[in-house]
């Protein structure tokens, strides 16, 4: 059988409707546990409101109504803690909070001593890097086992992994704040971890959002173009072959989807995915990863000449030279001298900035 992939074309309008649809369309509803919990797990990728960068509201709030109108009621939102993007502040600004509160979600932290605790835990599957990363053991969040999960990722570009989506998504979630440890070999880790999420989860699920989607040196700095398509799948490889392929990219040369199809965990070949819904499938973005001052100093770090430099760099207290140059570049420096002017922009000029507006005022859209 043919892994399926939804995608539907969406409007401001009907964008709750139509991710409701989005789910039944991609069998969502056979894909999960119902007798489990189901834990949404959102992407920030910046804690700042930036067009692209993040889960939007609508994403969220449509993907509760589609569980709730399924009969999944005991749903949570687990938020991960990364050294330069700061959960609480992003959940905020992003307008993430008043939709918990009115759906009555909760909230966990997988960095708070008191929603979850990191465990060891050994894979059936053969790792490909996290075993060489973690000689130690590979310790996971104790909460995420016997659940459901769903990825919110949103359609952008990564400077390390060309695309970023469902299965990039897991890396917040599943690895602790050291999990730049990983950036040498993130395409085998994101293959690991998808190997560990088909074990330990009761069902898997994604919902991507491309109403925004992001060209450029991501996942941040992005330049948002906007595109009116979500989509969803059960297949985590499938849906980020048919979001690259949209983006203008070959999947199979995008090195995590070509090993995980390769490794029997999802389908990275457009060719063998069932579309339904819409049919983008001469659709051809363009977009370009770029180069930005951020991904030339990663370069350097991780796959550079400098290479041999970076468990000095990054194992030690040292890291907080290339931490607090992040910071620097992204909150103190590209943000408001550049990308706040582009949210603006968007925010005031744009059918889904506009959106987002009202989400900022009334705080949830859905009225019953």
């Amino acid at each position: 059988m043919k892994s399926k992939v939804a995608v539907l074309k969406t409007t401001p309008e009907t964008v709750l409707k139509d991710y409701q649809q989005l789910f039944e369309l991609a069998d969502g509803p056979k894909a999960l546990d119902p007798n489990s919990t189901t834990i949404l797990k959102d992407n920030i990728s910046w804690h700042f409101p930036m067009p692209s960068a993040n889960t939007t509201p609508w994403q969220l709030e449509g993907t509760i109504l589609a569980l709730k109108n399924n009969g999944f009621e005991d749903i949570s939102c687990v938020q991960n803690q990364t050294v330069v993007t700061n959960a609480y502040k992003g959940e905020d600004e992003n307008g993430y909070v008043p939709i918990f509160k009115h759906y009555d979600i909760a909230v966990k932290y997988n960095f708070e001593p008191k929603d979850m605790s990191w465990v060891a835990y050994k894979p059936k599957a053969k790792m490909n890097a996290l075993d060489q990363i973690y000689p130690d053991g590979i310790h996971i969040p104790d909460y995420f086992m016997g659940k459901n999960i769903i990825h919110l990722p949103t359609t952008k570009c990564h400077i390390y992994t060309t695309t970023t989506g469902a299965m990039k998504n897991a890396f917040g979630g599943l690895l602790s704040k050291h999990r730049h440890y990983t950036h040498s070999v993130i395409h085998e880790t994101l293959v690991d971890l998808l190997a560990i999420q088909k074990e330990i989860h009761t069902g898997l699920f994604a919902v991507m959002d491309g109403t925004t989607a992001g060209n450029g040196p991501g996942p941040r700095v992005m330049k948002p173009e906007i595109k009116n398509i979500i989509l969803a799948s059960e297949d985590q490889v499938a849906i980020d072959a048919v979001a690259a392929k949209l983006m203008g990219f070959d999947p199979m040369n995008i090195k995590y989807i070509n090993m995980a199809h390769n490794q029997g965990l999802g389908c990275g070949d457009p060719r063998e995915i069932e579309l339904v819904g819409d049919d983008v499938s001469n659709e051809n973005w363009h977009f370009k990863v770029g180069h930005s001052l951020h991904q030339f100093m990663g370069w350097l770090t991780w796959f550079g000449p400098t290479k041999f430099l970076q468990k000095l760099i990054t194992h030690t207290p040292i890291v907080i030279i290339p931490i607090a140059f992040s910071e620097t570049y992204h909150d103190l420096v590209h943000w408001p001298l550049k990308e706040k002017k582009i949210y603006e922009h968007w925010r005031e000029t744009t059918s889904w900035g506009q959106l987002f507006k009202r989400y900022q005022q009334d705080g949830y859209l859905y009225h019953e």
